[in-house]
């Protein structure tokens, strides 16, 4: 049959475990999962590689990163958004949640017009079938900027919205909390001098007290009932959990402190950790390592935050380094993630589920993606 692939000779990799088999693909789901390997002459040989579900990243910012690839230097929005979606593919991701902030700041770049122009892109373009992978909104929401909810508004009803996050990106709280160190590095990378930078703090927090509470009270009653998910960001201390989790949120994104990781699991609460965290061995900002969080079994889903590739590479990194079965480590990637925002269809290489795979061979221990499928049509 001409919508019929047949992949075999493969490592395949499951919820539960790794077996040599073959997988037949049709109408862009999955058919049949089969021990052993095909005698079909059209069957395509995957000489042995593993084979594991599309990944899901459900926190990039790499939509941003090409929009604007230097300080204030700006790209055109569609190449931005089509050099974006060729890397996740590339990266074995098939479902992308681009997190792009809402909410304007002083020094922030033109991000309320980036956030603008990217959700103008992925809207034009998705529907046509011109994106590799399937992208979906996150929507990382500024508590603390007054201009906010003016951009939230137009676009909170949007299909294309599976995530919400409420972040707080004002310095002295979160990941900004050592305000001394934000001063330092805001006045060398956007050449203030020490006065100016502290003068924007203190104008920053000004802001977030006039406006935070209002803000969270607004997305709150906005998004109740709806099928979104709601994660809070940069939790620090047990007693932000706590008030996150009373008031309905059941995602705990990128934990600053062991702390509030060990909170958020004790309450139920999905943690999200970062890909390049992993990868690098610790925190870019000084947080918490999430091989520390790993090691306490406190990470349900890694995101790639800032590095598309950082999820393969991570995934392996939990099985090679840190003693996590190859399933599980891979869950952390595809079937968590998926479960998280709700996108029960996809994740784990079953019959009945979309074809989203990815051809892993391991050169020298390093994972290598060498073919991806989206819906049982190659995409890289």
């Amino acid at each position: 049959m001409s919508d019929e692939t047949v992949l075999t000779n493969a490592r395949i990799v499951t919820d539960v475990e790794i077996f040599g088999g073959t997988v037949v693909l049709r109408a862009g789901r999955i058919a049949a999962v089969e021990r052993g390997r095909s005698g079909l002459a059209a069957a395509q040989d995957l000489e042995g590689d593993l084979l594991i579900p599309g990944l899901v990243d459900v926190h990039t910012d790499n939509l941003e990163k090409h929009m604007m690839p230097r300080p204030g230097v700006r790209w055109s929005a569609r190449a931005a958004l089509l050099a974006h979606d060729a890397q996740v593919a590339a990266a074995g991701v098939t479902t992308v949640l681009d997190a792009l902030c809402v909410g304007e700041v002083e020094h922030a770049d033109q991000r309320d017009q980036m956030f603008r122009e990217g959700v103008a892109e992925l809207r034009a373009l998705g529907p046509r079938g011109l994106l590799r992978a399937e992208h979906f909104l996150h929507l990382r929401c500024e508590l603390g900027v007054a201009t906010m909810l003016a951009s939230f508004e137009p676009v909170a009803a949007d299909p294309l919205v599976r995530m919400v996050s409420l972040m707080d990106h004002t310095p002295g709280v979160g990941q900004f909390a050592d305000v001394e160190r934000y001063v330092k590095r805001n006045a060398r990378n956007l050449g203030m001098s020490e006065a100016e930078a502290r003068a924007y703090v203190a104008r920053r927090r000004e802001m977030r007290d006039r406006v935070r509470d209002a803000n969270r009270d607004a997305i709150l009653a906005r998004l109740a009932g709806r099928d979104v998910a709601l994660a809070s960001h940069d939790d620090r201390t047990e007693e932000e959990v706590a008030a996150w989790h009373a008031a309905g949120l059941t995602i705990s994104e990128f934990p600053v402190s062991l702390e509030a990781a060990a909170a958020a699991k004790a309450r139920g609460m999905r943690v999200i950790a970062g890909g390049p965290n992993i990868v690098r061995g610790g925190s870019h900002s000084g947080n918490v390592a999430a091989a520390e969080l790993v090691a306490r079994s406190l990470v349900d889903v890694f995101a790639s935050d800032y590095v598309p590739a950082s999820m393969l590479a991570g995934a392996f990194l939990l099985h090679d380094r840190h003693g996590i079965a190859l399933p599980a480590a891979i869950a952390t990637v595809s079937a968590a993630p998926a479960r998280t925002v709700g996108l029960a269809d996809r994740g784990v290489i079953a019959p009945g589920l979309r074809a989203d795979l990815v051809q892993v061979h391991l050169a020298d221990g390093h994972p290598l993606v060498r073919q991806v499928w989206r819906e049982g049509r190659r995409i890289a």
